[in-house]
């Protein structure tokens, strides 16, 4: 589910010129890399806190998606609660 949320969250980003540009610019991504970066449970973590950041950003993507803000914030603590590839053994 957690994933899901920040894949949603992800397209919501790069809706918009001006907030896909501002999200760029903070990663250090560029475009062409965006969907690699898609599948790792870190940047998706990141999309996130991008998200959550900002409280019109959050209400906006709230809306479009249909979420509940706090669905959102659970999202984002639960990417954090997933195991990392490195940490399998």
């Amino acid at each position: 589910m957690a994933e899901i949320v920040a894949v949603q969250a992800l397209s919501f980003v790069a809706s918009e010129p001006e907030r896909l540009g501002r999200f760029l610019a903070e990663t250090g991504l560029g475009p062409e890399t965006l969907r690699l970066a898609a599948a790792d449970p870190q940047f998706l973590a990141g999309v996130l806190d991008f998200v959550l950041r900002d409280d019109d950003t959050v209400k906006a993507f709230a809306a479009a998606s249909e979420l509940d803000p706090t669905t959102i914030a659970a999202a984002r603590q639960a990417l954090d609660e997933l195991p990392w590839e490195r940490d399998v053994p």
